[in-house]
């Protein structure tokens, strides 16, 4: 398989996305990026599925939904999303990722928020359409307040270290995940199309 780079390009890096404002003063921020051969209106429903105990993460499922698989298909009954709603972090319990804003097919904001119901950790998606048409350009990004305390009694040093890492090995496995469901999906249905027409099923990257 072709390596397939999720770095961020400059510009959206440095660019403001939605959701900065909800930590002005961040501590610590990471963006990554991919381009998906496939339009926002397909790229939006994996999103707004995602969370322990709905379809996953699309990452590793070991580590971060409780060894479930995270699902290869769209759910309906999980294509509603609202301010306030939850993205279980796990399987099986009920605190997690809150969606803080979201635009359909353009962005959606989550957010881990404190004891005081501050968020203290945003994780934006942004799904724009680059030349030439039908592609997605999805930007993650991932802010940290400054306040924001290690989880388990973990040292500070963690945050600035091993938690990049780890954000990297774990948001490239994810990007590549939603990225492989929307392509092959947009591959179903072409194929599908063209059978129907009575052409060849040869999908052209």
């Amino acid at each position: 398989m072709m390596y397939r780079s999720v770095r961020a390009r400059g510009g959206e890096r440095r660019r403001i996305l939605p959701g900065d404002d909800c930590i002005p003063e961040a501590d610590s921020m990471l963006t990554h990026a991919v381009t998906i051969r496939g339009p926002r209106h397909e790229v939006w429903p994996w999103l707004v599925q995602m969370g322990g105990g709905r379809a996953g993460w699309y990452s590793y499922d070991g580590i971060d939904n409780g060894g479930q698989r995270s699902s290869e298909q769209l759910v309906p009954e999980l294509q509603h999303v609202s301010v306030g709603s939850i993205f279980p972090a796990k399987p099986g319990v009920t605190d997690g990722f809150v969606v803080l804003a979201y635009e359909p097919e353009r962005f959606l904001v989550l957010g881990w928020r404190s004891e005081t119901g501050v968020p203290i950790v945003t994780w934006t998606f942004v799904l724009e359409e680059p030349e030439p048409p039908g592609r997605t350009r999805l930007i993650v990004r991932v802010r940290g307040a400054d306040n924001y305390k290690p989880p388990f009694g973990l040292p500070r040093w963690t945050v600035n270290s091993l938690v990049p890492l780890g954000h990297l090995i774990m948001q490239r496995k994810q990007l590549l995940g939603i990225a492989r469901r929307v392509e092959n999906g947009s591959r179903a249905a072409w194929t599908l199309q063209t059978a129907e027409l009575g052409l060849s099923p040869i999908l052209q990257e």
